[in-house]
């Protein structure tokens, strides 16, 4: 009985097992663009909502405060003119300027009304909040998307540029590390900032080695192969010792290929590979997952001559 239960058990498995692999495979179709545009979602949205968002509102209420002590300055005058003119629904400013007295008492350019207000000039009149009416008045006039977006990856691109060449500096790198080190003290923020700092490093830095070629070689023992970067030719001591050519090579960890280990083996014991060090990197950070294409061609020829 229990060896029956197991077949039916096995046979519905196989049935569902064409559904199942077909779905796996449409899985690994769709899922590398979905998540690259959720990321760059992800990247916008974080920049907009803390990057953007922030500088449009300060701009905004910059904008408003201005024009409010322009305005001020404008119509300052002794006391009793003040209350004359108080009772005035419009008047004319010193430049020929039009205003439009709000329920506050306070006084509104009529043109900055006009572009406000729309179809409902007395609401917004009733409204008497002049800062308000100036803030709205900023974004339709000045800080219309179309004009901010352009103009906030210029200056966005222009700080970047300025604080890299302030780091490249003697004094700015020394002030970053003094931050930096600052950073690494926190307890559980050193963790976060320590493997962001190396992905980071790793997608925006330059690269410091300069990797010659890609290799295989037996290591850490014997049967067990890893790649490997070339990065010189050793040591003239140890090349003496042993009597023949000898590479210094760099085996990357994974993920984290920023970090690895150096070793130095004889030329003879390594393998050249077919592999570009981008595609190297990437099996290294895909642990293995990712292969080049000519590579999985090479091996099914392989099996298909076995």
């Amino acid at each position: 009985m229990p060896s029956a239960v197991k077949q039916r058990s096995l046979r519905r498995q196989s049935r569902w097992y064409p559904v199942r692999r077909a779905i796996l495979s449409g899985l690994g179709v769709v899922m590398p663009p979905l998540l690259t545009v959720v990321i760059f979602l992800w990247v916008g949205g974080t920049i907009k909502q803390y990057a953007l968002e922030p500088v449009t509102i300060g701009a905004r209420n910059l904008l408003a405060w201005y024009w409010e002590r322009q305005d001020d300055r404008m119509f300052a005058e002794p006391e009793p003119a003040r209350m004359i003119r108080q009772q005035q629904a419009e008047i004319a400013a010193p430049n020929g300027r039009k205003y439009v007295r709000l329920s506050s008492g306070a006084y509104l350019p009529e043109d900055v009304l006009k572009v406000v207000s729309g179809d409902d000039p007395a609401a917004t009149v009733a409204s008497g909040s002049r800062r308000a009416i100036y803030r709205r008045y900023a974004e339709l006039e000045y800080l219309q998307p179309r004009l901010v977006i352009p103009l906030f990856l210029c200056l966005f691109l222009l700080f970047l540029y300025l604080l890299g060449k302030f780091l490249a500096a003697g004094i700015g790198r020394v002030v970053w590390n003094l931050i930096e080190r600052g950073i690494l003290r926190l307890p559980l923020v050193r963790n976060v900032y320590d493997s962001v700092k190396q992905v980071t490093d790793f997608m925006f830095s330059d690269r410091e080695l300069e990797y010659t070629r890609v290799v295989a070689v037996e290591y850490p023992r014997k049967g067990v192969w890893s790649i490997a970067f070339v990065t010189g030719e050793s040591l003239l001591d140890i090349r003496a010792a042993t009597g023949e050519p000898m590479l210094s090579l760099m085996i990357p960890s994974s993920p984290m290929s920023v970090t690895g280990y150096t070793i130095t083996v004889p030329k003879s014991d390594t393998i050249d590979l077919n592999l570009t060090v981008d595609q190297a990197l990437q099996f290294v950070i895909s642990c293995g997952v990712v292969v080049p294409a000519h590579q999985l061609q090479r091996q099914s020829s392989l099996e298909a001559a076995r």
